[in-house]
């Protein structure tokens, strides 16, 4: 076991279960999970009013889950890197791991905080997690790209397809230093004016109610 900790940093995928970083973390030390709340980096994809609600009782139900396992969810906000450069720094972190994203603006930020950190001497791991196929993999006997859908649909499902799922660990270590975080009121996710009364009743975030 390593005795740096190692920063799972958390974005749309809000569980414990096949979380490919989650597992590398565990596996290895000590873990900080953090989610850091950055909706102007998003530009156009910012988050409405339902998604803003939905996401807040998405960090509760994340949040219960990593305490019963040891380990609380860190809370922050943005920008992203100056915030995972500050928990590093109060951590000790060495290693950073998440879940890839393929957005344009998430593709873009996975890389500048990759190549930052490293200039920190900190390593950071993304992993599949959340397509049943990696952009680029399903290719032409040419090895070219598709243009036409059905022939680009076929061959995926001549594509084996791993169906392990991984499962949610049993306990995670906690880092020496305990980094404080924000209570999640303070994201000011909810609306000021409850109208979710429809959502509550018909939908429960978080990983249980999916």
């Amino acid at each position: 076991m390593s005795s740096s900790p190692t920063i799972v940093w958390f974005r749309r995928d809000l569980r414990l279960s096949d979380h490919a970083a989650l597992a590398a973390a565990a596996a290895r030390g000590p873990v900080v999970c953090c989610f850091i709340w950055s909706p102007d980096e998003a530009g156009a994809w910012a988050p409405g009013a339902a998604s803003r609600w939905w996401l807040y009782h998405s960090l509760a139900s994340l949040d219960k889950r990593l305490r019963a396992l040891g380990v609380p969810l860190t809370l922050r906000r943005g920008p992203v890197l100056p915030a995972l450069a500050t928990l590093v720094d109060e951590t000790g972190a060495r290693r950073v791991t998440f879940l890839r994203h393929y957005e344009p603006h998430e593709t873009a930020r996975e890389l500048e905080v990759s190549s930052a950190l490293a200039e920190r001497s900190v390593t950071t791991t993304s992993f599949e997690g959340g397509l049943l196929t990696e952009p680029g993999q399903i290719r032409t006997q040419s090895g070219g790209p598709f243009q036409v859908f059905s022939p680009f649909w076929k061959r995926c499902l001549q594509t084996p397809l791993s169906a392990e799922c991984i499962p949610a660990p049993d306990g995670l270590e906690p880092p020496d230093r305990r980094p404080a975080s924000l209570a999640l009121e303070a994201l000011d996710l909810l609306p000021r004016v409850d109208w979710a009364g429809g959502l509550r009743a018909s939908w429960s975030p978080g990983e249980p109610g999916a």
